[in-house]
């Protein structure tokens, strides 16, 4: 995979200087260093991180709380849909 994105921030010097010897003593150059223990982080949290179907369906509960919350028993109200949601946030919050 061609590399073509750079990214920097700034660390300590005791880091940097961390970071260049653990890249000498593992015999790679200091972004293919950095670029391994990136992907292995990121490899450690995806497994800790919960899987994309428990992903999807938390995010479905909690856009299904707002589903149907605006009903069509009123005739125009999708058309004052913003006023609605303004006078029932204003009545909830006191503002």
């Amino acid at each position: 995979m061609a590399k073509t994105e750079v990214y920097s921030w700034r660390l300590s010097p005791r880091l940097k200087t961390e970071l260049e010897e653990a890249a000498r003593a593992e015999r790679k150059s200091l972004a293919e260093l950095l670029e391994q223990i990136a992907r292995e982080w990121l490899e450690r949290s995806h497994a800790r991180d919960e899987s994309d179907e428990q992903r999807t369906q938390r995010l479905r509960a909690a856009a299904m709380k707002f589903v149907g919350s605006l009903d069509g028993e009123i005739s125009g109200r999708a058309e004052n849909v913003r006023s609605e949601v303004r006078a029932r946030l204003a009545r909830r919050y006191g503002r």
